[in-house]
Order: C-alpha cells, then structure tokens, then sequence
C-alpha cells in the first residue's frame, strides 16, 4: 500500500513538470567561464551521480529516482550506457545487453519498442528530459577503453560514437567522454578523440566534456581540442580542500573554458577508500566539497551517494561497504541540501563571480581560523565588488579584505547551508580595512556562507531566485 502511494504521488508530481520538458540548448557564456542556455540565461550545472542507472534499474524504479531528483532541483542526471559493472556481460532489469559480442561497433538492437537494451535507455533518457533534467551521457565507462583486454580501438570508437550520437542527438544530453580512467598514453588518447570525433559528425550542438580520475582533470589532455566545450574533473573522496581548490588552475588557463567539479566526494562514502580506518563521509563533508569546488571556479558540481551510483540493493554484491539501498539513500541529507548551493549562486549576478581565495584574511598559525584540511574557508567575489560571498566550514571568527568590495554601506546575511534560509546581519560601514565575522552557531560541524552585498544594488534575499 505504501509503496502505492508513493508511485501515485510521483505520477502526480510528473505532471506538474509538463512544462519542463521544453530543455533549452546549453553553451559557454561569453567570458568562457560559465555556462548558459542559448538565450542567454545561466544554467548553473547541478548534477547527480546515476552511473548504473540504465543497467540495474527497471523502469518503475528509474521514475521513482527520477521524480525524487528532480524535486531536489537537479538538472542533470550523469548515468553511463556501457557500465562500470560488468554492464557489457551482465543483462540489464530486462534480459539484454548492450552490444553484440562485446563489439562497440554492433550494438544490440531489436524491432519494435521495450525490445532491447536501448530502448530502456531510451525511456530513461526521454522521462529525464520531461522531468527538466538533462542527461549527462557517458558512452562508456573507461573501463572498457583502458583496463586488461579492453573492446574499443579508434575506429569502433568513432563508429560507435556516431552511432549513439544518431540514436540521442534530438535529445537533451551532455556527452560526458572517459569515465574515470585517464588517458596516459597516445593510444588511448587517440580513442577518445576518435569517439568525439563520431559523436561531433552527427551532434553538432550537446556539449561535450571528459571524466577522468580522482585528483585529474580532461586539460591535462584535451584543453585545446575543439570538441571539449568544457573541462570536468574529479577532485576526488577525500576530506582535502586541496583537491577542490585546483578548479582553480582551470578556471584561469588560457583559452578561458568553463570547468566542471564531476565527482567530488560522496555522501556515505568511505573516506580515502578506507571504511574501517577512515570511516564514512557525512553530509558536512560533502557541503564543504561542493562549496569549495564552486567557490573555487566550478560552473557547477555533481552531488553523488555511494549507494546511488552503484544503485546498491539487497541481493546485490556491494562496492566498498555501501551503508544503505539506493532507494533509501535518495533520501540521504546532502541530497536536498544541494539544491541551496545552486540557488545561492543564482540569486546573484552570475557572470561577473570569480573566485577570490585572497579575500579572506589568512593566519599565519594553521591551527587558527581559517585553517587548511577540513577547516579551509573558501570566497568567491563580483568582479566590480558588489557581492561577495565566504564560506565559512565551521563557526568561528574571522576576518575578509574590505578593499576588495564596493566602499560605503554593505548589506550582511549568513546563509545556512543545510536548509536553504538567510538570516540579515544588517548594514555595515566598510571604508577598506579588514572586517571581522564570527558565525551564529560555533559549532565545530556547523557550515555557513557570509553574503556581503553593495546595498545600492537592493539584491534579494540570499537564495531567492528571482522569477
């Protein structure tokens, strides 16, 4: 009965997302840094790790995760079509595989609709678009262009590339190459660039980036190539600030492209990949890694659960100790909360923020505030000075650069992370020197974010959007 209701309600919130289906072209805003929709409006890139989506789940379950998704405000769902988990030899919730034989160059296709493996993916790629969601398409996992005996070369590659590339051109997709394995030699180099090459002779318009490894980004080997219209990186599951802040060498490489944070830490996940030593990510571990990446330059970021990208359930092998089902991690705290941080960002002008590691006043003992590690505070700016934004991992004092902001009269507010709500500090006088700031609640766990606002400009409250 209760899992009755639970579809009926989703039905009727499907309904409600009618209008959404409508997905507007995406492109890089004019500075390079960011990305937009074709008439011109941000699109702040809030994405959800969904790697075994098509393979493990039937359809009834993909709507269920869907629906609950694109409730918590994300726009793109990253799912791959050839799987990390044997997703070439293992059938999907229906009985088929992907390809024939293991050859990326005949995929497995049948008359008629729900036949085969593609149709499923189809479903699942069509209900994401009428939901407002953009699928973030991986063709393959890396797996199968790097690992042991792998099954692509550069002309199945290309083949296959302009094969899926015909199939879900017309739809709204982000071709996401890679898929967590690093191109180090010139052969493998030569099979990305041979699958962009097919998927850019039929797909003239969805973007196109690369997904590589913990701690790498897609410019160490594509930044000048014409198909990559963005960079993504993977900063990794640890507890280090010093993944995230490397978006930053991205954000100022020459020619300017935006730089996407795809895998940041997990919410639940084993930290370093040590569950008994190092124990289990919380969501104050994931908040930390979203901000810092986006503070740091992301043009967005990618919320993931490591129940979720498996989509772990019982009488299924488990990946590294997952602590619950799939359908109940959706429910998990970061999962929502990720919605505040995109909201946040768009409730002020959006191109002209760049990061602004220098505006926070750093101590010259690490034990103080701000620290390194965990306890690394992070700002990002308006280029003419009029917002400013500082996020704060723990609540203690500390201090920012008045000279970098609009002189005369700020508007102050903190924003608190884990609900979504701005408090008004009020007005404060700056005439350049440095201002001192201590959080609400001085807890050791508790996050928050200072907004510094140009009052002239009469922005609104910190996370409300306006219509």
């Amino acid at each position: 009965m209760k899992r009755s209701i639970l579809i009926m309600a989703m039905a009727i919130f499907s309904l409600s997302y009618a209008s959404a289906q409508n997905l507007g072209k995406l492109e890089v805003s004019e500075n390079g840094h960011f990305l937009q929709y074709d008439e011109g409006s941000p699109f702040f890139y809030l994405g959800d790790t969904a790697w075994e989506l098509f393979h493990r789940l039937d359809r009834e379950q993909a709507d269920i995760y869907l629906q609950d998704r694109a409730q918590k405000g994300y726009n793109v769902i990253q799912a791959v079509a050839l799987a990390e988990l044997d997703g070439v030899d293992v059938d999907n919730a229906y009985g088929h595989k992907p390809l024939v034989n293991r050859n990326p160059a005949q995929p497995a296709t049948a008359e008629g609709e729900q036949n085969d493996y593609w149709d499923h993916v189809d479903y699942i790629v069509s209900k994401a678009n009428s939901l407002g969601m953009y699928i973030g398409l991986l063709p393959t996992w890396g797996r199968y262009w790097n690992d042991g005996n792998p099954i692509f070369n550069p002309q199945n590659a290309e083949a296959y590339g302009r094969w899926i590339a015909e199939r879900y051109q017309s739809k709204k997709v982000i071709w996401i190459l890679g898929g967590d394995r690093n191109p180090d030699n010139g052969h493998k180099q030569a099979i990305i660039r041979a699958m962009a090459r097919g998927i850019r002779s039929v797909d003239k318009q969805n973007l196109i980036t690369f997904h590589p490894t913990g701690w790498q980004t897609s410019s160490k080997w594509f930044h000048n190539d014409d198909w990559l219209a963005f960079n993504g990186r993977q900063s990794g599951h640890n507890q280090r600030y010093d993944s995230n802040s490397r978006i930053l060498e991205d954000f100022n490489r020459k020619p300017a492209k935006p730089i996407l944070e795809l895998e940041p830490l997990y919410e639940d996940h084993p930290l370093e990949f040590q569950p008994d030593n190092e124990g289990h990510s919380t969501a104050w571990d994931v908040r930390r890694a979203l901000y810092w990446s986006v503070f740091y330059g992301s043009a967005g970021v990618t919320y993931g659960h490591h129940s979720v990208w498996q989509m772990y359930d019982k009488g299924r092998g488990p990946i590294n100790r997952p602590l619950m089902p799939w359908h109940e991690a959706i429910e998990q705290p970061a999962a929502g909360q990720a919605q505040y941080l995109k909201n946040l960002m768009l409730s002020r002008p959006y191109f002209t923020r760049r990061p602004a590691p220098d505006f926070i006043i750093q101590k010259e003992n690490y034990s103080e505030m701000p620290g390194k590690g965990r306890y690394h505070f992070a700002a990002t700016i308006d280029t003419e000075g009029n917002y400013a934004m500082v996020y704060a991992p723990i609540g203690r004092e500390f201090q920012v650069k008045g000279e970098m902001l609009h002189k005369g009269e700020l508007i102050a507010w903190w924003y608190n992370p884990r609900t979504g709500k701005a408090s008004k500090i009020g007005k404060v006088t700056n005439d350049g020197s440095p201002i001192s700031f201590t959080p609400p609640m001085p807890n050791e766990a508790v996050d928050w974010v200072l907004v510094l606002d140009n009052a002239e400009k009469h922005y609104p409250t910190p996370g409300k959007i306006k219509k």
